[in-house]
């Protein structure tokens, strides 16, 4: 496997770039590639493309099971040393490599891109600039992954084209691989370069614009409990007045909800990475996620007996409905979110087994062919800022502002009565662990496969004690509720250790660095 050291070596260009689906052309050690290239606009637009393309690669191996299978909403059928937190310096899941390809990509960009300006009397400023800011989101949220897996990790932000430099590169803390990501964000947004839109659908779902930037910070923000942060950012696309802004998509109905799966790239969409069948651009989820061969995943059984309470409540309201049945109602449940995949559809609480319907389904109930395995994997939709500002709002006094408390519920009631489910209810006297557990679980509902899971148990962790609540051993108690592939008093010893939250460095990367020093735990 590649150290950083080759990681950083391979700088790649993409040249005449017009599908994802390209080869990609990685130079060897030595080759110094500026000379080469960087003339044009379209060769700084392809090294960009290389950067989604190698996240568009870490999707199945990487982004989905750190963000689903420690948490156990989603569990790996086979078992998995990451969900059973029973991690080692040599499990391949602990190989960052693809995250520092990208991160190189960015660097790339950023340090040579101006060169294209000076060559291609048809590359202007503000395409430049646009491109910086693409660059930035990618450096921004790669490095976000990474901090948020690893904590501690090297910060590199200069693009190696030689290995004229060091590659021996300490860690950088936690704190100031935030302050990076923090800085990237706001630079790319105080730019006011960034596109609200592309020329083409897939590119403005699927490439970073302003949306995407807001998105991202106010998740970095709210992952810094900065609140006043996430609230300017989540507004600053909940509020946005023009036509190219994302939009929620209020419609109750399991059709329109699901038509952000399928066919994907919806109005709510913010960032998703693409596949496209048309393309020859196909991928694996429909596989992993389903119950045919080949399926890896599996939803938690005690996270469907709680949705299943959703499916209740939809269908005592809509059951004999003139028209319509009432599984057109259960909008983000049965056929929505997850279905049974077999005749249990009637009786749900007689399921054994449940799989993520929405990389695998249509919005009927028929499941994709074989021919239209091109499921989009979205990162950021407006649901999720909704319930990100909903959680800035309770935790910026503690759950001790009435007003807060109503404009966060009133968001989580927003995403419910476009689910058909009844309002979250709540009192004044509801503390702020109980009202954390309503967003808690209504992310768990709205984003079941999305990969937030893990690190929503994470952020909540890092919350501490507030008002003598203490939000880590709530969050140890989630992953104990769903996550049944280990033993509750190992999942309770060993999280009780916070840097047991984090995966180790790979050992070739320790090998080949000797100023990488191993994360504590794993000592």
């Amino acid at each position: 496997m590649k150290s950083i050291k080759y990681i950083l070596l391979s700088v790649v260009m993409l040249i005449n770039f017009t599908s994802c689906d390209d080869w990609l052309k990685v130079y060897p050690e030595n080759s110094q590639v500026t000379e080469k290239y960087w003339s044009s606009k379209e060769e700084v637009e392809s090294t960009l493309y290389a950067g989604y393309f190698y996240l568009r690669s870490a999707v199945e191996e990487q982004l989905i099971p750190w963000g689903e299978e420690r948490a156990g909403c989603v569990y790996s059928r086979s078992g998995s040393s990451l969900q059973k937190f029973e991690l080692k310096s040599t499990d391949k899941i602990a190989n960052w490599s693809t995250m520092y390809q990208i991160i190189n990509v960015a660097n790339s960009v950023l340090a040579n891109a101006h060169l294209a300006l000076a060559n291609d009397e048809t590359y202007t400023q503000s395409e430049l600039n646009s491109h910086y800011c693409e660059a930035y989101f990618l450096r921004a949220l790669t490095y976000f992954y990474i901090v948020r897996n690893w904590r501690d990790a090297p910060l590199i932000t200069e693009s190696y084209e030689s290995d004229e430099k060091t590659y021996a590169i300490a860690k950088s803390s936690e704190a100031e691989i935030l302050a990076q990501i923090k800085s990237d964000l706001e630079t790319a947004i105080g730019m006011r370069a960034a596109k609200e839109k592309f020329e083409t659908t897939w590119e403005t779902k699927g490439r970073a614009t302003v949306w995407a930037l807001q998105a991202l910070m106010t998740d970095v923000c709210l992952y810094c409990k900065d609140y006043e942060g996430a609230i300017t950012h989540a507004d600053a696309i909940l509020q946005a007045e023009s036509a190219s802004t994302p939009r929620f998509i209020a419609t109750p109905s399991r059709s329109a909800w699901f038509a952000m799966f399928n066919p994907g790239n919806s109005s709510e969409s913010i960032f998703e990475l693409q596949w496209n069948y048309e393309e020859d651009q196909l991928n694996n989820l429909p596989t992993i996620f389903g119950p045919t061969d080949g399926r890896k995943y599996q939803v938690s059984l005690n996270l469907i007996q709680l949705m299943n309470q959703e499916v209740t409540s939809v269908r005592s309201k809509y059951n004999g409905s003139e028209g319509t049945e009432w599984r057109e109602y259960a909008v983000r449940t049965i056929f929505g979110g997850y279905y049974f995949g077999n005749d249990t559809q009637e009786d749900p609480a007689g399921a054994v087994a449940a799989y993520v319907w929405k990389y695998i389904g249509s919005r009927t109930r028929d499941p994709r062919t074989a021919t239209y395995y091109d499921p989009n994997y979205i990162i950021y939709r407006v649901a999720d800022v909704m319930l990100m500002k909903a959680e800035a709002l309770l935790m910026r006094e503690g759950g001790t502002n009435a007003a807060d408390i109503e404009a966060a519920m009133a968001l989580v009631n927003e995403v419910r009565t476009r689910a058909n489910a009844e309002k979250a209810t709540y009192t004044p006297q509801s503390s702020l662990s109980e009202l954390m557990g309503i967003i808690m679980q209504e992310r768990m509902f709205e984003f079941l496969g999305e990969s937030k899971a893990w690190y929503d148990v994470l952020r909540l962790s890092r919350y501490g004690i507030v008002n003598g609540e203490n939000f880590k051993d709530l969050a140890i108690q989630y992953v104990i509720q769903f996550n049944t592939q280990a033993r509750e008093s190992w999942i309770r010893s060993v999280l009780s250790d916070e840097d047991a939250w984090f995966m180790p460095i790979y050992e070739n990367e320790i090998t080949s660095n000797s100023l990488l020093v191993q994360n504590p735990y794993y000592l």
